[in-house]
This record gives structure tokens, sequence and C-alpha cells, in this order.
């Protein structure tokens, strides 16, 4: 992996404090921005999406059951559970995404700036506009570093300069320095971790109000999950992030949010519980969640 500029100083350096929940279990390290991260409510900064009751179904199967959360604006959202409690799922009916299965549907109702994201009439291609998707693998286009950048703005009919956009979204996803001298290169050609901030950029790229990561770092090495937390950590100044994860190191370093799920007896996920990320992994109401966060299951 080519030398990368960080935005931040690295989170291994930042003060972090030491926690475990109240039985035993592998101790997670809670950093000092989630701490501070905590101490500002929800209520302050607004919800962007709200899920009311929410359910999903492919074909006769329910995979997820009755979800009432809040994604808060300009804040880290975390999603975890065990696999299959519908996670992804959930992630994907924030922006539509899970439409195009054709045996999936939705009850019940989802919201974001309180409009009904499945009343009739909804595009569901401007709902994703302006919520952005980045997927577990990398999927750059196979064209250009530039081109991947400045696709969904020409396809939307972007006036403005696209030069100058694709600089702004490439500096904003902190890859600029790395691809400014190859911006006409094959964006697959990159290492997996600029290929995975250049989706990022892309994403960006056309303004969205919320970005989703489906177990973004799953793929990459440590140096690279790093820089794509110390980017989420920058880009919430002016995005909500919502990110699935099975690393609950990476939640309690990353998040500000976090929301519990798990599988009853139906298989189908529910929410056990949701809070600061700080009490969800250092004082967790629910004895499900501190069985999870401490390693007991999952």
């Amino acid at each position: 992996m080519v030398e990368e500029n960080s935005l931040n100083t690295q989170l291994s350096e930042a003060p972090v404090h030491e926690s475990s929940t109240r039985g035993a279990g592998p101790s997670i390290r809670i950093s000092a921005a989630s701490e501070r991260g905590a101490t500002q409510p929800a209520a302050e900064t607004g919800t962007v999406v709200e899920l009311k009751d929410v359910s999903c179904f492919y074909g006769s199967f329910r995979a997820v059951r009755n979800v009432d959360i809040k994604v808060a604006r300009q804040r880290i959202t975390a999603l975890i559970g065990p696999s299959g409690c519908g996670k992804s799922t959930l992630l994907r009916t924030m922006n539509r995404m899970n439409d195009l299965v054709p045996s999936y549907r939705a009850e019940g109702t989802v919201l974001l700036d309180g409009q009904d994201l499945f009343a009739r009439g909804v595009d569901p291609v401007a709902i994703r506009r302006r919520v952005g998707m980045v997927f577990q693998k990398p999927n750059p286009f196979p064209k250009t570093v530039w081109e991947n950048v400045a696709f969904g703005p020409k396809i939307n009919g972007y006036k403005g300069d696209l030069d100058e956009l694709v600089e702004r979204s490439l500096r904003r996803a902190a890859l600029w320095d790395d691809v400014k001298d190859k911006l006409q290169q094959s964006g697959m050609a990159l290492s997996g971790g600029q290929q995975q901030r250049l989706c990022i950029a892309r994403t960006i790229a056309v303004d969205p109000e919320v970005i989703l990561m489906d177990e973004p770092c799953s793929a990459l090495d440590p140096r690279s999950t790093l820089q794509i937390e110390e980017l989420m950590a920058e880009l919430k100044k002016d995005y909500t992030i919502v990110i699935v994860t099975h690393n609950m190191q990476q939640a309690a370093r990353a998040s500000d949010t976090t929301i519990f799920m798990t599988m009853g007896e139906d298989r189908a996920g529910y929410v056990v519980e949701e809070g600061e990320t700080v009490e969800i992994f250092t004082n967790p109401r629910n004895q499900l969640t501190e069985d999870y966060v401490s390693g007991r299951f999952g």
C-alpha cells in the first residue's frame, strides 16, 4: 500500500480509556472522541433517518421484525450483531437498495428528514442520491480515477467545474495526494484501501445527506482500516454516517451511537438495545448486549 496522509492524529495514539462490561470478556478500547461524542444528545443534532415498526421480508421469510430506531444528524451510528440478524438488510432499506431484490418487501415507515421513502410517487433513484452507499468490497468502476468520481455528477446534470469537483471530492476522501498524478489511470489499479476511499469520493461527489457503509473495512488491512475510520470522523462534520460492522473494536472507536441487533427463534432480526456507544460498551442495559460485546456469543 502506498504511503497515505492521515487526516487526524492516529487513533491508536489518541487518549483512550480501557473498559470492559461488568462480566468477563475482552476489554474494548473506547476512544476519547467517542466519549466526547457521547456527551452530545441526539436531540440536539436532530433526526435524519427514522424507522418506525419496520419489518423486512424475502418472500415469506421475515428477515427483520418491528424495528424502531432513529439516526441522528452528523453522527456515526454503528449497527452491530451476529451474522444473519438483518443488519445489512436494514441498512439497504434506508436507501431502498433492496428494491432491486425481486423477493424483497418492507412494512412499516422509513423517514428521511420526515419524508416517507416508501410513499407513492417517491423515486428510489433520487433517494439513493441523497443516501449514498459504500459496500463491503471496494467496487470502483472499470474507468479512470477521474471518471469514477465524475460519473455520478455527470449523469445527474452537474453544471459546475467537474475538475474542481473531482479534486474536492478526492481531497475530502483523503486520496488526492495519492492519485493527483494518476487521474487518467484505472481506478481498479489502486490498492484496496485506496479503492475504498475512491468509492467514498465517488459517493460524496453527488453530495448526499447520509452515507451508509456496509462493513467497509472487512477486506482491508489494519492500516487502511485506521485511515477509513479517520476519514469517517472527518466526514461526519458534514454527513450522517451509518456503518454495519462485525468489529467490536471498530464500533467502539469510530461510532457515537451503537445499535445492537440479534435474532429471535424465528430467525428474524430485531433491535435489542440502542444508545450512546460508550454506554453500550461499558454499561449496557440488556444482558444480551453485555454478552455480545463481552464476547460470550456472536
